[in-house]
């Protein structure tokens, strides 16, 4: 039965749930109070993006916005352990166990700070408890000046899980693309990429096809092709989507009319995230409350969601038994 939308014991049944965040940037849930700790005026108020409402016009607003928030923080490797730090610990406050997150690898050309010192200072930053796995992203056309030789470098850090293709899709995949993603591969790291967001089910075809990616990131305009879903379904490929974040730009008109009711039920791996909470005001919690009060899921079908992290990510098989356990007992009582 779905939930009703008045079920005030919701949000507790989510605090129960233990969880994943499998499509988090880094720098993108930047927590605000340090932005204004910062500069108490210039940042006296959150950003008007985060109220329940709120829509952006195009993703260049999106884009102009985020960019500069993050650039006044971000400015060493100490500065990322200090963000991660808050915002780990509050993702252990909604018992998220298990956490994927992203950062902007180019940055190494703008601040005077190694990839592998800021992957260092990230981790550094995990609560006891907690797995995190951390990936660098890349966008569409960083493959030039120093960053062949960054790349190359981060293909051989120890801890980095992988690598995420992150970006507007209005570039084009170019051609060192897939053969980054395949030497990373081979180096025992994971891939994913961003696609069908605001491109195309083309483009999640491509990034299962051209990049050899299991894992995308969004996904959801794959619903548009019958014949991309059942390649998600044949090829057991992960959906990691962001609700909220899709309705406010756009992507999606409303949580009741989002995409991930007819890919769950076409059989796709999906699970829930947040993206960039420092732009959507959004928190995990938020996410998985959404999805019941507007769009209508069950709780069964929230602890598939929570399950569906733990099957598609990258841990320790005691946090995955003893995450599945714990669904399993919530799943049966209800």
């Amino acid at each position: 039965m779905p939930v009703a939308a008045n079920d005030c014991e919701l949000p507790t049944f989510v605090q129960r749930l233990p969880k994943t965040e499998t499509h988090l940037h880094l720098e993108g849930a930047l927590p605000y109070e340090l932005l204004q700790r910062l500069d108490p005026v210039k940042f006296a108020r959150p950003p008007a993006s985060w109220a329940p409402e709120f829509r952006f016009g195009s993703f260049g607003e999106f884009d102009q916005l985020i960019l500069g928030l993050l650039a006044p923080w971000f400015t060493s490797a100490a500065r990322y352990h200090e963000a991660a730090a808050i915002m780990f610990r509050r993702l252990a406050e909604q018992n998220v166990r298990y956490v994927e997150t992203s950062f902007h690898l180019p940055v190494v050309q703008f601040i005077p700070a190694r990839g592998d010192e800021i992957l260092q200072a990230i981790l550094e930053a995990v609560p006891v408890g907690m797995t995190v796995r951390v990936f660098a992203g890349l966008v569409r056309d960083c493959h030039s000046g120093p960053m062949p030789a960054v790349i190359a470098d981060a293909l051989r850090w120890k801890w980095l899980a992988g690598f995420d293709l992150h970006g507007h899709e209005s570039l084009p995949l170019e051609e060192w693309t897939s053969e980054v993603w395949r030497r990373a591969r081979n180096a025992d790291k994971e891939t994913k990429a961003h696609a069908g967001e605001f491109g195309g089910a083309g483009n999640v075809r491509e990034a299962v096809e051209r990049l050899g990616v299991r894992r995308v990131q969004h996904g959801v305009r794959a619903v548009d092709d019958p014949a991309v879903v059942a390649l998600l379904v044949r090829e057991g490929v992960t959906l990691d989507i962001t609700p909220i974040s899709n309705v406010k730009l756009g992507v999606a008109r409303s949580l009741r009319e989002h995409p991930i009711r007819r890919l769950h039920e076409a059989g796709v791996r999906c699970t829930v995230s947040t993206d960039d909470p420092l732009i959507f005001g959004n928190t995990l919690t938020d996410e998985y409350v959404g999805l019941a009060r507007e769009a209508g899921f069950a709780r069964s079908e929230l602890v598939q969601f929570a399950r569906n992290g733990f099957l598609a990510g990258t841990m320790p098989a005691s946090v995955r038994q003893a995450a599945l356990a714990e669904l399993a007992l919530l799943e049966r009582d209800g």
